[in-house]
C-alpha cells in the first residue's frame, strides 16, 4: 500500500531540550515527505537540545514558539520522547494545555517513548489501549489506560509506540491516521 499524502496539513511536534533524537528527527523526516508542514514547537525559541539516549546529540531549530502556537491551526500532534523532554513538558502549563486540546478535539496524536507521560498530565490515556516504554506501565494503568507490549497501538487516532526500533511502523501509522483526519469519538 502506498503512503498516504497529507499535502495541505499541518502538524505540531511538541517537544523541549532532551528530546531523543531519533523520535523528533524521523517522524518530522517521514511526515515532510508525506507533504506535511512540519512545525517544532517548543516553550522557548531558538533551538532545543537532542539526546541520543544518555549523549548529548544535536540542536534542532524551533519553528514556532509555544506561545504563539494555536492548536486549532494544526491537522495533528506528535510528541516524541527521551526521558529529560516529556517529563519538563508535563510540568509546563501551556505544554498541557495544548496537549489537551488535540485531546479534546480527537485530532490524531503520535506519542513515542516516554512522550506518552504527557498525555497523563492532558487527560489523554483513559480508557485508551497503548503502548510506551516499558517504564511508563504502571503510570499509565494508574491513569486509566489498558497498557500493551507491541511495536504500534493505535486507539482512534491516538497512535503509540515504545522505542526508537519502532520508529519504522510508528511514522507509519502516524501518517495513515492523519490521512484518516479527526476521530470524534475519541474526545
Amino acid at each position: 500500500m502506498a503512503t498516504p499524502r497529507l499535502d495541505g496539513r499541518k502538524v505540531a511536534v511538541l517537544a523541549t531540550d532532551g528530546f531523543e533524537q531519533s523520535e523528533l528527527e524521523q517522524p518530522v523526516a517521514a511526515l515532510t515527505a508525506a507533504g506535511a508542514t512540519v512545525h517544532v514547537i517548543a516553550p522557548k525559541g531558538g533551538e532545543i537540545q537532542g539526546f541520543e539516549h544518555h549523549d548529548k546529540g544535536r540542536t534542532v531549530a524551533v519553528d514556532v514558539e509555544l506561545s504563539k502556537a494555536k492548536p486549532a491551526e494544526y491537522d495533528a500532534l506528535v510528541l516524541p520522547g527521551g526521558v529529560i523532554n516529556p517529563d519538563a513538558l508535563r510540568l509546563d502549563k501551556k505544554a498541557i494545555a495544548f496537549i489537551a486540546d488535540f485531546v479534546a478535539s480527537g485530532k490524531p496524536i503520535g506519542a513515542i517513548c516516554h512522550g506518552p507521560w504527557t498525555l497523563i498530565n492532558a487527560g489523554g490515556v483513559e480508557g485508551k489501549t497503548m503502548t510506551s516504554w516499558p517504564s511508563l506501565e504502571t503510570d499509565l494503568k494508574n491513569a486509566g489506560a489498558k497498557w500493551v507490549d507491541k511495536e504500534v497501538v493505535v486507539d482512534q487516532g491516538l497512535v503509540t509506540s515504545r522505542k526508537p526500533g519502532d520508529l519504522p511502523a510508528f511514522c507509519k501509522k502516524v501518517i495513515e491516521e492523519i490521512a484518516e483526519g479527526r476521530h470524534a469519538q475519541a474526545a
